[in-house]
């Protein structure tokens, strides 16, 4: 997994803002990079990046609520703080609708400024988390052969090797091994594991796997 390295990208046609909010974050060891305009920050964008933005609503040309929409044609999962000096109703409804997670207004407190910072950073964080266990988890069910991933939706369904190898048609001793295999490879101890493994992978439904969870603790109490 790549090491997480977050960067607050700061966007403020305001270069006296953007010099002293890069000045707080820096003096706090947070790294930052600053850009004048909207379309030059699309321009450094990628998914992968790591951090959050601190996007001024009011900015010439290509205003922040412009900006935060193209992050997300670009599927950009960065968290967005907005800021601005004149907020009113309708922006910040449009803001948090366009999936904004703060939104402050100008003058800010310093500490309300790196507060908000942090918990879109840790936001940030659990995203990337969360994705790199997804992409670790599609490449144990690559690792299969075609005949094990053939026992992953039945084994999911708690099928047993008897009813495994005659849905199959195979030997139940086949499918015993095959179960062995497959838990092997997806580095899974027991069922409700292996679901939520399927899950993770959209092999199975979550409803589907939350009611198999919730018969099998009924049916063992």
């Amino acid at each position: 997994m790549t090491e997480y390295q977050p960067v607050v990208y700061v966007v403020d046609d305001d270069t006296g803002m953007l010099e002293s909010t890069a000045w707080l974050l820096e003096s706090m060891d947070i790294q930052c990079r600053t850009f004048a305009d909207g379309a030059r920050f699309l321009e450094a964008v990628h998914a992968d990046m790591f951090g959050c933005v601190l996007l001024d609503v009011r900015m010439p040309g290509m205003g922040g609520l412009t900006v935060q929409q193209a992050l997300r044609d670009q599927q950009c999962p960065l968290p967005v703080i907005l800021v601005s000096g004149h907020a009113d109703v309708p922006m910040v409804k449009r803001a948090f609708r366009g999936g904004a997670t703060d939104f402050i207004e100008k003058p800010f407190n310093e500490q309300e400024l790196l507060d908000v910072v942090q918990q879109a950073l840790e936001a940030d964080r659990r995203i990337h988390e969360r994705r790199a266990f997804e992409r670790a988890v599609g490449a144990r069910f690559q690792a299969l052969t075609p005949r094990e991933r053939d026992l992953v939706e039945p084994l999911a369904r708690g099928l047993r090797a008897r009813e495994i190898a005659a849905e199959l048609d195979i030997g139940a001793r086949t499918a015993e091994l095959y179960r062995s295999r497959v838990f092997q490879r997806l580095q899974v101890n027991n069922l409700a594991e292996l679901v939520q493994l399927c899950v993770v992978a959209g092999i199975i439904d979550p409803y589907d796997a939350a009611l198999r969870t919730i018969a099998e603790s009924g049916s063992s109490g």
